[in-house]
């Protein structure tokens, strides 16, 4: 009698991730950590799908905006933004996991503490004014 087996650990996209976060170490060691990354994180956001692309751009400006300390940097192949090379808040196109919307999403190193329990990611379909001053007022916070 043959069995199926299902492999429930990593998923394609999971484990092409887990590989550029290793290209992204070797080249850090490489180029030393003080390089400025922004180049691979502006190559990185041209190449995604449009509509990944126009949140990724604006969200890329909102963050320079409003926390310009923040060092743009690649984080398993998503646009992030650290602080002491830790990461704070990143963004994770839907088409990187084929998932429905995007995300935006802060880090444990995020300064958003409120009470005993707070939001660390929100979902993006498109970025309105309203929005864009929403993000910009919680990474403001975040590293303060």
């Amino acid at each position: 009698m043959a069995t199926t087996k299902k492999y429930d650990g990593f998923t394609e996209d999971e484990r092409d991730a887990m590989k550029e976060r290793a290209k992204e170490l070797k080249a850090r060691t490489r180029r030393g950590a003080k390089a400025d990354t922004e180049p691979e994180v502006l190559a990185k956001i041209a190449e995604m799908p449009d509509s990944d692309r126009a949140l990724a751009e604006r969200l890329h400006a909102v963050i320079k905006a409003n926390a310009p300390s923040l060092t743009p940097k690649l984080w398993y192949g998503m646009p992030a933004y650290a602080r002491d090379g830790k990461v704070v808040c990143h963004f994770q196109p839907a088409a990187k996991f084929k998932t429905r919307y995007a995300t935006f999403a802060f880090s444990d190193q995020a300064n958003l503490d409120d009470g005993t329990m707070w939001p660390t990611a929100v979902a993006l379909t498109e970025l309105t004014a309203e929005d864009e001053a929403k993000i910009g007022a919680l990474v403001k916070q975040a590293v303060s």
